[in-house]
């Protein structure tokens, strides 16, 4: 939680937040088996896992990467479980000094999986302090100084790294260069998406429609989390409004009351929309802007938000700045400009 900017809704964003990942946490699959989706970042990792089970061995390090919510972190308790192993589960942030990390690293038994989230917000000491333990699971240190300084060095039990972040191009080369696997994860279906609400719905004894599950579905943003957000509210919603049963039109209703549209929008999606055409002509418009038209954060936009709106089409990024596509407008029911702007300029 950023509590220097002072912003109240990116208070209330991360308390949202925390409380939806102890709600995941109960729903959470604990083996590949049970993890829906992704189907080719499956089939490799199980390959992998069985490769080092058979060795026994460590798995190699991960990276994960890809936008908030699509099962980075349900992915490196799988890992540790399928591994039959701990897990140690920390994040960049909360490291803020090499002695941090090394605590850390010494601390961890055979084979253990060590999980960062958030690692390209790791301290670039406690960065550099990690390379030969990723590599050789060594540490080197350095006692005293001048005459009397002294080199020492601890070997560590051999462990696997797992890595998780939605800003990829943050990493840096030699960070990233010591990943063995890199896993990216996309935006899932709506199949997909109705299988775990139907799955989660049950696991909360949440009578269920099939329709219902795929109206869900289809405006959960193509993210697990964001579907389970949803499936909690709506709990709430056909309890006291319908008779505990979550059918379509109990569904329809509730998601009108959470302001989540057609196209899995919320309204401050829309109002990201509207401003960008409203106030800047449909763009393009920087993002410090445009956050303080809004009264966002700029890393709340540009990892929390603007990655659907870019899938989805309702958004781009060019060199000059966001700008809104024709689609945008269809959507909002605003009429195009008679003097359109260059929607699809090339960023």
């Amino acid at each position: 939680m950023d509590i220097k900017s002072g912003s109240p809704t990116r208070v209330v964003s991360a308390r949202a937040e925390q409380d939806d990942r102890i709600f995941e946490q109960s729903l959470r699959p604990r083996c590949l088996d049970e993890f829906v989706g992704q189907p080719i970042v499956k089939e490799r990792l199980s390959i992998f896992l069985q490769a080092a089970r058979e060795r026994g061995e460590p798995l190699d390090h991960v990276l994960l990467y890809g936008p908030p919510g699509l099962g980075k972190t349900t992915l490196a308790h799988i890992l540790s479980h399928e591994l039959g192993v701990g897990i140690r589960v920390t994040s960049g942030p909360a490291i803020e000094r090499a002695g941090d990390m090394v605590a850390i690293l010494t601390s961890l038994g055979p084979r253990e999986v060590l999980f960062i989230d958030e690692i390209h917000r790791l301290n670039r000491k406690a960065e550099e302090t990690l390379y030969p333990a990723v590599e050789d699971f060594l540490f080197d240190w350095v006692s005293g100084k001048g005459p009397t300084a002294r080199s020492n060095r601890i070997r560590l039990h051999p462990f696997t790294l797992v890595g998780a972040t939605t800003r990829a191009g943050l990493l840096t080369s030699p960070l990233r260069d010591r990943f063995g696997i890199i896993v990216h994860l996309d935006f899932y279906g709506p199949e997909d998406l109705a299988t775990i609400v139907t799955r989660n719905a049950g696991l909360l004894a949440v009578e269920t429609d099939e329709d219902a599950a795929w109206e869900v579905a289809r405006r959960s943003r193509g993210t697990p989390r964001v579907a389970n957000r949803l499936l909690r509210r709506l709990r709430d919603y056909a309890q006291v409004r319908a008779d505990g049963k979550l059918t379509i039109s109990v569904a329809r209703d509730g998601l009108g009351l959470l302001e989540v549209d057609e196209a899995g929008l919320d309204r401050v999606d829309q109002d990201l929309l509207r401003a960008i055409i409203h106030k800047y002509g449909g763009g393009p418009v920087g993002l410090e802007t445009l956050a303080a038209a809004v009264g966002e954060e700029p890393d709340t936009i540009e990892e929390v938000y603007e990655p659907y709106l870019l899938q989805a089409g309702f958004l781009q990024r060019t060199l000059r700045g966001r700008m809104v596509t024709p689609l945008a407008y269809r959507h909002l029911g605003i009429p195009l400009p008679t003097t359109q702007p260059r929607l699809f300029e090339e960023a």
